[in-house]
């Protein structure tokens, strides 16, 4: 499925800014508690203590609107989630 980004995450922070209802509608790309980052991949720690994989500092979320692979219908929304892009 396609990941996005969102603008209001701070590069690096090591935070996520989608929380809440914002999460229902953008879950967060979960990493396995044993899951190790590795070049431009991270990890951040989510206000409820979960593990999300971040590229580039930027945390990775999907959106519950995108039926099946390759669907993009979160590009743009509220002109403030994008494709994530290697």
């Amino acid at each position: 499925m396609t990941l996005y980004t969102f603008d209001k995450d701070a590069s690096g922070s090591g935070k996520s800014a989608c929380n809440g209802p914002c999460a229902a509608n953008w879950p967060p790309l979960m990493a396995a508690p044993d899951a190790k980052p590795g070049g431009d991949y991270t990890i951040v720690t989510r206000d409820d203590g979960g593990r999300q994989w971040a590229h580039k500092g930027k945390p990775l979320y999907l959106w519950v609107k995108d039926a099946k692979p390759g669907d993009r219908t979160g590009d743009g929304f509220n002109n403030v989630w994008h494709v994530a892009r290697p």
